[in-house]
């Protein structure tokens, strides 16, 4: 068989498969995730420009750099983290395609892959500043090795623990402009880290059997899902007071973002009461997604206009 057979060959598997190169790689960079990782890092920028009076027009090679290093070094740990969960990700059946399990991304390409993304990221963070660098790296560290490799097979925390990696994504942003302590980024990182568990938690549920099927230690498997959906209702009412230590954005902030928290809150004290559960999960999983998402543009909307 001569290349060209072989690469038609290949092709015409994947698409057997329902699965192509670009597919392939999308699912091994958990597209879907990495965005959502890099919307923050743009917004903490675009904030501490608005703090600092500054414009982008003036920190445009900055932005570029940050955006760049943190994206590669976030693309480099759910690689690593796809790389490593292999065996389990086998068993789940929304993550049985991914190619490190159907053999389409070799795990050792995966793995090299890994590593080279992140060495490249905190390459081009270190052309920022210091903080920035370390903020990646403590989100990297403890994505990879805390949760990925530590906590999410053994302790119901692992959620807490990976909720970490996500939460310094704006300060990222925010120090590459401004490394000193401020109240704003803090806030936003609070936000995201809070927002994390009842999203989480709302995968958790939809998703129990293949939990728990997997061995993983989510906390509807260990605990019950009576116990997680009143951990949900807390966690989103913890969010609800947030939103006004960012009063200095605007008052137009303050009530979108207000008129968010309490209708999420009332889906998830209605979900108490549902029996329904893979209804109530989705719904509260779909909603979360449209908060962070809306919440986090309004911001970079509002600091710009």
């Amino acid at each position: 068989m001569n290349k060209h057979e072989f690469l038609l060959e290949e092709t015409i598997s994947k698409k057997q498969r329902g699965t192509t190169l670009l597919t392939d790689v999308c699912s091994l960079l958990k597209a879907p995730v990495l965005i959502a990782n890099v919307l923050p890092v743009v917004t903490g920028f675009s904030l501490a420009l608005y703090f600092s009076g500054s414009s982008i027009y003036d920190y445009w090679g900055l932005f570029l750099l940050a955006v760049i290093g943190s994206t590669s070094v976030m693309a480099g740990a759910l690689i690593l983290n796809n790389w490593y969960d292999v065996d389990i990700d086998a068993i789940m059946a929304r993550t049985k395609q991914r190619p490190t399990v159907t053999g389409n991304i070799p795990l050792q390409y995966s793995l090299v892959m890994g590593v080279f993304l992140t060495i490249l990221g905190f390459i081009v963070l270190s052309f920022t500043t210091f903080e920035a660098v370390l903020y990646a790296f403590i989100g990297w560290f403890t994505y990879v090795v805390l949760y990925t490799m530590w906590s999410k097979r053994r302790y119901t925390s692992n959620t807490a623990i990976g909720s970490i990696s996500g939460a310094v994504t704006p300060v990222i942003g925010w120090s590459v402009i401004n490394p000193e302590f401020h109240i704003v980024p803090l806030i936003l990182s609070l936000i995201l880290f809070v927002w994390q568990m009842p999203h989480t938690f709302a995968i958790a549920i939809r998703k129990y059997d293949e939990y728990k099927a997997a061995g993983v230690a989510m906390l509807p498997v260990v605990k019950g899902v009576p116990i997680t959906k009143k951990q949900i209702v807390v966690y989103v009412a913890c969010l609800v007071p947030l939103p006004f230590f960012l009063s200095e954005i605007g008052v137009t902030f303050i009530v979108i973002s207000s008129l968010l928290n309490v209708t999420w809150l009332a889906i998830s004290i209605i979900g108490m009461y549902t029996k329904d559960n893979q209804q109530y999960s989705y719904v509260s999983f779909l909603y979360s997604v449209f908060y962070i998402t809306f919440l986090f543009v309004l911001m970079i909307l509002v600091s710009f206009f």
